[in-house]
């Protein structure tokens, strides 16, 4: 649907930018697909006359025109529009013209033809969309006039709104104007054209009847004398070709004004081919014919209405088409007026079954207005009677079946719930009254439920969730909010398996593949990996080698890891997250648990030293500790079941037993075959993902240079590197930002049972750049606390 500024300032003061304008339409649901300003770049177009039409001696495609400017001069145009005649007055432009598009217009020789200017269409001109041939200027403009002033054009704005199908009130510039007069909070003024009868009355001469009630909802008849068909003035014409309606003749562009300015779609006959005057509105016959205004023969079928006249013969197809035989012609002087309101869905069934779409059907589908019948009638005739034609006294008015409009019950809690912002019963009834909606009740009932009448014009709204898209759209949707309303979420993870996803990705990303051995295991696998052998024992066995529940995971990996030595793959890392049970001393039902390990060959731990394997599996752990976000953990070296005494421990939790890491004792790879040293890492979940965790206190992070040192210190075997990083950390305070193990080293020179620890440190401020002095100061006093709680000394 496109509108004009100008128009829309005929029925409301609409003073804000046309800028502000389209964002406001677009905002009301009315969106802005193209803003042209009009009048403002056609500058150097003018009207000339066509002298003479002449082939083109080399092209097919082309022809030669001349044409005078008034000067008396003939001049040659090469054309590729075929659609003019000679003295048709046309609108050229001149050479070094800027047509609206950009394009400069300059003498050029088109096959060997020289063209001096360019003759327009109506989209060259920024007036339309029909670019099918030259637009041919009505009336006998002077030569050499200005197309503007020849054509009525002052600057103005296009809008060409997208109108969606529950909007049908939008189909017409007054629906239009009601809304944004209602937004700008300007008056809203509906026309009221005033015309004087005259001549005989319309009693006698015209007659409506209606047959099926369920197809027609009310048809109004009206008498225009003195009708002279002829060329519409050019205000009128300008503006339907602006608006995508190619002007036809007086009667016809009257016709189609009114449908376009008011909504109502009409159609006009030729009362003197009438039989009898009389319109008479049926459903079709199957197999009836009628020959329509574009001169096809049609065949009916009883899903089609028809209007019919006194011998019940059709002469026009409802609210599609009308009949060639009622045309109005040259010779026409008086004109019936049908106005109508049609079952919408009879003419879209009729119109999508002929493949006649129109500008007049589309707004019978979607539902027009039965109350403006009367008032397009008198637009039309006050229109009309500009030229002479005069309107008859009397009025036909007959109804069948019109739809109920009774009121809608519309609950101000349920608009607030629907749009999630508060509403109250008085800013309902200020938004909606603007638009033509009625509260025949009071402003507010005590439940909060108003009686909302709908106008006449809004036959897309039916329902209380209709009222409630209104609210919505005249309070503004970007003032709404957005909020995404809760919904019930299924198949969510539990905190529980998001943890285990976690460590799953964790340990994937350090390159460890996830193993997934049976949970049974043979009587001696215990024995062999340096375990208990106490185990819960099945009843019925699938096989003797799988006759036991496991107690630990470390078995099965074993397992895998010897397995693949056996296929000469060394090297492997593996991890499995699984059930273990522990046999109930009192006979009980055994306890299970859920547990973490991984196992790491040792090419697959990498790294330098007799413990590089066992060191590669702290690093491991550390990870998933920092990854679950975990405080607490610690390291106590002891030599659990089945680990090498001197490289492994236990990972403490707040002080408590909740794994181990470490070295496998070599005598337990002897007894699995493995030629490799392996590392494992041990957890218990059930305990450690009880503990608080996932919680990350952030830091300030520093923006100045950093200082790194290293330092060696030689302890007692029984000495733990954790404790003494430990210690490290507690000396550096907050100026120690990092500390790494990088080194163990044993050897003679260092003394029988001891051993070298090897620390990276890295100190940073957060607030300035630490001194020479300060880092030797730092460093002296990590010295002076690792001497003094490990007996430890600094390695030169």
């Amino acid at each position: 649907m496109k509108v004009l500024l100008s128009w829309l300032r005929e029925f409301a003061p609409i003073d804000c930018s046309p800028t502000e304008l389209a964002e406001q339409l677009s905002d009301l649901g009315l969106a802005v697909e193209s803003m042209d300003r009009l009048g403002a770049d056609l500058d150097g177009i003018v009207v000339a006359e066509v002298l003479a039409l002449r082939p083109h001696p080399d092209a097919d495609k082309v022809q030669l025109v001349e044409v005078d400017l008034g000067d008396g001069e003939a001049l040659q145009i090469v054309c590729g529009a075929f659609n003019m005649a000679v003295g048709d007055r046309v609108p050229l432009a001149t050479l070094g013209t800027t047509m609206p598009n950009g394009m400069r217009i300059e003498r050029r020789k088109l096959r060997g033809e020289l063209s001096n200017g360019m003759l327009c269409s109506a989209t060259e001109l920024g007036l339309g969309d029909d670019h099918s041939g030259i637009l041919i200027l009505p009336g006998t403009p002077s030569l050499g006039t200005p197309i503007p002033e020849a054509l009525g054009i002052v600057d103005d704005v296009l809008y060409d709104l997208e109108v969606n199908p529950n909007r049908p009130d939008a189909m017409s510039v007054a629906g239009v104007a009601r809304d944004v007069a209602a937004r700008l909070g300007v008056p809203f003024t509906q026309l009221d054209p005033q015309v004087t009868t005259a001549g005989a009355d319309l009693g006698g001469r015209a007659s409506v009847s209606i047959h099926d009630a369920d197809l027609c909802g009310r048809f109004l008849a009206r008498v225009l004398d003195g009708v002279t068909v002829g060329e519409s003035p050019a205000w009128l014409a300008n503006r339907l070709t602006l608006l995508g309606m190619r002007p036809i003749n007086s009667i016809v562009d009257i016709s189609n004004y009114v449908m376009l300015e008011l909504g109502q779609p009409n159609h006009t006959y030729d009362l003197a081919k009438v039989s009898g005057g009389h319109l008479g509105v049926r459903w079709a016959r199957d197999g009836e014919r009628i020959v329509t205004l574009d001169d096809v023969e049609r065949t009916l079928t009883s899903g089609d209405g028809v209007i019919v006249d006194a011998d019940d013969v059709a002469i026009g197809i409802a609210g599609v088409m009308g009949g060639a035989s009622t045309e109005i012609s040259d010779a026409t002087t008086s004109v019936l007026l049908e106005m109508a309101w049609w079952q919408p869905m009879a003419i879209a069934r009729s119109s999508a079954r002929l493949g006649l779409r129109s500008e007049a059907s589309m707004r019978f589908e979607r539902g027009a207005d039965p109350e403006v019948l009367e008032l397009a009638a008198r637009r039309f005739a006050q229109l009309a009677a500009e030229a002479g034609a005069t309107l008859a006294p009397g009025t036909v008015v007959v109804d069948g079946d019109l739809p109920d409009r009774s009121p809608i019950a519309v609950r101000t809690r349920r608009v607030s719930d629907l749009l999630g912002s508060r509403f109250t019963g008085e800013q309902i009834r200020g938004l909606l009254e603007p638009i033509g909606f009625g509260f025949p009740g009071p402003a507010d009932g005590a439940d909060g439920t108003q009686q909302v009448a709908i106008p006449s014009y809004r036959f897309d709204s039916a329902t209380e969730t209709d009222v409630v898209e209104e609210v919505a759209r005249m309070h503004g949707y970007s003032r709404l909010g957005s909020s995404m309303p809760p919904a019930a979420r299924f198949g969510s993870l539990t905190p529980r398996q998001r943890d285990r996803r976690l460590l799953r990705e964790v340990l994937v990303g350090l390159a460890v593949d996830e193993a997934m051995p049976m949970p049974f295991l043979a009587p001696v696998d215990l024995e062999r990996t340096g375990l208990p052998g106490e185990a819960a024992t099945l009843l019925n066995p699938l096989a003797v080698e799988e006759s036991v529940l496991r107690t630990s995971l470390r078995p099965g990996l074993l397992r895998s890891l010897a397995y693949n030595a056996s296929h000469r793959t060394t090297g492997v890392a593996l991890f499995e997250i699984g059930k273990v049970w522990t046999p109930d001393p009192h006979g009980g039902m055994p306890a299970e648990r859920e547990v973490l390990a991984v196992a790491l060959a040792a090419s697959a731990a990498g790294g330098i030293g007799d413990d590089a394997a066992a060191r590669h599996a702290v690093r491991v752990l550390d990870t998933l500790v920092e990854a679950l976000a975990l405080h607490g953990i610690t390291l106590e070296q002891v030599a659990p079941a089945g680990l090498h005494p001197t490289r492994s421990g236990d990972v403490l939790l707040d002080g408590v037993a909740v794994g181990a890491v470490g070295e496998v004792d070599p005598a337990v790879l002897a007894e699995w075959a493995i030629p490799e040293r392996v590392a494992v890492v041990e957890l218990d979940l059930d305990a450690l993902l009880a503990a608080p965790h996932g919680e990350r206190p952030y830091g300030k992070i520093s923006r100045y240079p950093s200082s790194d040192i290293d330092l060696a210190f030689v302890v007692d075997d029984t000495v733990s590197a954790a404790a003494v990083e430990a210690t490290i950390r507690a000396a550096g305070g907050d100026d120690l930002v990092r500390v790494a193990l990088f080194d163990v080293f044993r050897g003679a020179q260092l003394g029988d049972g001891r051993r070298s620890l090897a620390f990276s440190l890295r100190l940073q401020a957060t607030d300035r750049t630490l001194t020479d002095s300060e880092v030797g100061e730092l460093r002296q006093r990590v010295i002076d606390a690792v001497a003094a709680a490990h007996d430890a000394t600094l390695r030169s």
